[in-house]
């Protein structure tokens, strides 16, 4: 079992970079009677990476944080909305309901990516991987922009990016914006989340910083590893996974691989697992530097940046299953889970501003791979008496590159362009995905068994004989390979033209165009005997480890074979998606601090799906979506806002295409449905702001969400060794409703009796979201996951309530979220202490097996997030010419355990995966000059 973190605080160094600004001002502010936040928004450049309070303090109030939007004039906030003085420019710019986060609201959090960030906005929360939820709708209705332009996934089954390959320290601010406008794509359902990168800097800089890192759960601990390649600590493979061209050509011949070819492969470095007792610590790195020219008038700016991270992550996970309405246990698993996820990013961008127009261009580039280790041991299992060992070694290496440019011209003091096109390509490559089963066996050998007579190292379970490779599962080993490739072309151009009618009337119009095209194939390959005499080899050849059972040596004497076990039209597919959008707006002052808009979009789309030799799904739609919002400013710092749309949300490559995929977080298996068809949203919204003081702020609102054929998920076994697999279809409808509140507020200090308080102040951040959702499943036909012909409903379709109940919670959606920040900082340099709260309520992360088999229903499995208690520390200092900053952090104090699982109505639990989180306590220094 697992020994005891020797060294309970081994720091993990997360690098934020301090502002120079900042710590040359050394003077204390002037009294106030309500001071200026420490986070107060400011233009956010590269030269100044962690806006301050006294940078702040020092700036225009009407300075504000960039944001590179499509459509979007910062700048036009001051003309349109002719009370609300005291109303922050972003929010006046733009008459939907956004949330924003600077630089230093980023900094304050201490999280090293975005995704952490963004957890701590109203509405929000991360599931899994890095994927942000907006008011509990899942990935599927969120998507993801860089500086205005769309962003491809790198993940087989999402649709939207993971953020958590987002560093902070590339990404100047991140809107959130949670009502739809027609500048955006239709695809918006719960909202947007667009990043804007740094552009050019205020002055010359090079920033460096490192980090070292440790959790409690997996440093220095136990854990699963294998050789792999020799550059595999870098992130990148060596040449040691090259895929053969014999398994590439493989669909296209016989589908077998003789034993000589099977030879070739990279074999004892890919197979063998082996326990490592102490997993080293985490680290990272990064540098970057900016420079700035003055032309005159005219800037021009370069920023590049890299980083690096290496951490490891290990998981002791216990993983049930039941078919029995009483919740009997079917199988228990004991599963140790190591990843060993390495991650490389590297930014340049560059920018010309002349006179009231920029250019910009940027590069992205992000490189992350997850090398993992997995070892499950059944304490319980169905089909023997015996325990059945797995284990598979896998290598998930993911690629984001995107390129773009972006020109906001000032064309005339009425006259706006907005220009802006990208090319992004994403990669997945997973070569070697390898997996052996085993049973126990009380065959006594003095061969080259696994191990005999030992603990296993998951959870205790001994084996009294030895490791078998056994004919009982068809097949006891695999290896597939898969790749995903998908490119991504978008263009937009956005006009606005101000008329000058008395009150001021914008007029917008612009054109959007994006196209996809991605390729995915996922080549399985079963070990069998080459002579018919069944899927395994014979004793004593069966109780080999993996890197002898298959090795060049034992091939030879057990004639191993490999057979291409992967479906025609399962393999591989092709998919496209093209978009082509206009759109046109009006905004207009109607009466004094009434502020209206109303637009539509036209929209068509044709997406595709062709599985190698099967028929083309196509879905072929087109739509208009209107959407009107409405802005009361009544007060200098009080507005009212109310806004109704529709939208829509597409199905994903993924979820249309009938392949296999194995999602590494949660360790479950998912299949496409070609049938499912787009889904319809209709979205009201209203909310009070009442921005009482410079960047603090009180707001209260709700929102009603009906949809009409949402993508759900359906759980389901095919075989009684398989466990809870999952696949997609359309409900009839959902709906989904809630409220939320948010409070910022500062508090002076220097009434107390202290020089210490003098220019300090405390900070409290708190918001809540209530959210309520229901589905609906009558007997309305729906595609059926098993592709059954069920209640007189077409071929492939049945009844919807015999794949759900009705009445159930969305999948992902939270009843509950609470984020809470409570802080001490110094307005006169940088020097912050953030304790930060969060909580989540129970979610739903996917269907228990549906009644398709006629048995009834089984509870859904049910994920419980609970409360996350972090501290975060940052002192600056100025020491050899340079500005330093110092961070000390300590994440998940209370320890919060992973848990998701099903509760019977007998009270009885299974535990679908279950672990240990680890508390992780950290230090880090950045520096720059």
């Amino acid at each position: 079992m697992q020994k005891r973190l020797a060294f309970g605080t081994l720091l993990l160094l997360t690098s934020t970079l301090v502002s120079p600004a900042a710590l040359a001002q050394t003077a204390p502010a002037p009294a106030a009677t309500t001071p200026p936040p420490a986070a107060a928004p400011s233009a956010q450049s590269a030269g100044d990476p962690v806006a301050t309070p006294a940078a702040d303090q020092a700036g225009d109030p009407e300075q504000q944080v960039e944001v590179s939007a499509p459509g979007m004039d910062t700048s036009q906030g001051a003309d349109i909305v002719v009370v609300g003085r005291n109303i922050p420019n972003v929010i006046r710019s733009t008459p939907q309901i956004v949330s924003v986060l600077s630089g230093a609201d980023i900094a304050r959090t201490g999280e090293g990516d975005i995704a952490g960030a963004l957890a701590h906005v109203a509405g929000l929360s991360v599931v899994g991987g890095g994927f942000v939820y907006v008011r509990g709708l899942g990935d599927r209705y969120s998507s993801s922009m860089l500086n205005g332009s769309p962003l491809p996934s790198p993940e087989p089954l999402r649709r939207s990016v993971p953020l958590d390959i987002f560093p902070t320290t590339i990404v100047g601010s991140a809107l959130v914006q949670k009502t739809y406008s027609v500048n955006y794509p239709g695809e918006f359902g719960g909202g947007v989340i667009n990043l804007t990168t740094k552009a050019i800097p205020k002055k010359d800089f090079i920033s460096l910083g490192g980090s070292i890192a440790a959790d409690t759960v997996t440093t220095s601990e136990l854990g699963y590893t294998y050789a792999g390649g020799r550059s595999d600590w870098t992130g990148y493979d060596d040449g040691t996974r090259t895929v053969p061209d014999f398994i590439k050509n493989a669909p296209g011949g016989t589908g077998i691989i003789p034993s000589d070819q099977v030879a070739k492969l990279t074999n004892a470095r890919t197979t063998l697992l082996q326990r490592n007792n102490s997993l080293p610590a985490n680290f990272s790195g990064e540098i970057s530097g900016g420079k700035v020219i003055d032309l005159g008038s005219d800037r021009i700016g370069v920023i590049a940046s890299a980083s690096a991270s290496n951490t490891f992550r290990t998981r002791l996970t216990q993983q049930q299953d039941s078919v029995s309405p009483d919740g009997t246990l079917r199988n228990d698993y004991n599963t140790l889970l190591t990843d060993n996820r390495i991650v490389a990013n590297a930014l340049l961008g560059l920018g010309y501003e002349f006179g009231p127009n920029t250019i910009r261009a940027t590069g992205v580039y992000i490189h992350d791979t997850l090398k993992q280790g997995r070892g499950s041991t059944a304490i319980v299992y169905n089909n023997s008496s015996g325990r059945r060992f797995q284990q598979n070694t896998n290598w998930f290496e993911r690629q984001l590159i995107e390129g773009q440019a972006v020109g906001e011209f000032k064309v005339t003091d009425a006259l706006h362009l907005d220009v802006r096109g990208a090319y992004a390509n994403s990669k997945r490559n997973a070569p070697y995905e390898r997996q052996f089963d085993y049973l126990c066996s009380n065959v006594t050998t003095t061969g080259l068994p696994i191990q005999t007579t030992q603990q296993n190292g998951i959870g205790g379970a001994r084996c009294d004989g030895a490791y078998q490779a056994t004919r009982r599962f068809s097949p006891f080993a695999s290896i597939i390979f898969s790749e995903l490739d998908e490119d991504l072309y978008s263009a937009q151009g956005d006009l606005t033209y101000k008329l000058d009618l008395g009150r001021p009337v914008t007029l917008s119009t612009g054109y959007y165009y994006s196209g996809t095209d991605r390729t995915s194939t996922r080549l399985q390959f079963n070990y069998q005997t080459a002579d018919g005499g069944g899927t395994a080899p014979a004793y004593p050849w069966n109780l080999l480890r993996p890197d002898y059972l298959v090795g060049a040596d034992s091939i030879a004497a057990n004639n191993l074979q490999l057979q291409f076990g992967t479906p025609l039209g399962a393999y591989a597919y092709d998919a496209k998606l093209n978009i082509h959008a206009g759109y046109g707006q009006v905004e207009a002052e109607l009466l004094d601090g009434v502020r209206g808009t109303v637009g539509v979009r036209y929209e068509t789309a044709d997406e595709r799906v062709t599985p190698i030799g099967t028929a083309t799904t196509r879905l072929n739609n087109d739509y208009f979506l209107p959407a009107l919002t409405l802005t009361w400013n009544f007060r200098n710092n009080m507005q009212l806002r109310a806004s109704g749309s529709k939208t829509i949300s597409r199905p994903q490559f993924r979820e249309l295409a009938p392949q296999q995929f194995r999602d590494p977080e949660s360790d479950r298996l998912f299949f496409g449905n070609p049938l499912l068809r787009d889904s319809e949203l209709y979205n009201y919204e209203g909310r009070f702001e009442w921005f009482f003081a410079r960047d603090q702020r009180f707001t209260l609102g709700g929102f009603y969400k009906l949809i009409k054929n949402p993508v759900e998920q359906v759980g389901f076994y095919t075989g009684a060794d398989d466990r809870l697999q999952t696949g997609f279809t359309n409900l009839p409808k959902a709906k989904l409703y809630g409220a939320e509140v948010e409070l910022q507020k500062y508090f002076p200090l220097d009434f107390l009796d202290s020089t210490f308080f003098t220019t300090r102040r405390a900070l409290f951040i708190a918001n809540y979201t209530y959210s309520k959702s229901k589905i609906t499943a009558d007997s309305s036909c729906v595609p059926n996951v098993l592709n059954q012909t069920l209640g007189g409903c077409g071929a492939g379709f049945g009844p919807a309530n015999l794949q759900f109940r009705n009445g159930a919670p969305l999948t992902g959606q939270s009843e509950h979220l609470v984020n809470v920040q409570v802080g001490l900082e110094d307005k006169a340099s940088l020097s912050q202490i953030t304790l930060l709260f969060n909580y989540a309520s129970d979610r739903v992360t996917n269907r228990g097996p549906s009644n398709l088999s006629g048995t009834g229903f089984q509870p859904d499995i049910i994920e419980k997030p609970g409360i996350r208690l972090d501290l975060v520390a940052r002192q600056g200092f100025k020491v050899a010419g340079g500005q330093w900053e110092l961070k000390a952090e300590a994440r998940n104090l209370t320890g919060t355990r992973y848990q998701e699982g099903q509760t019977f109505s007998n009270g009885n639990q299974v535990f679908v995966n279950r672990y240990r989180l680890g508390r992780i306590l950290s230090l880090g220094l950045s520096t720059t000059f």
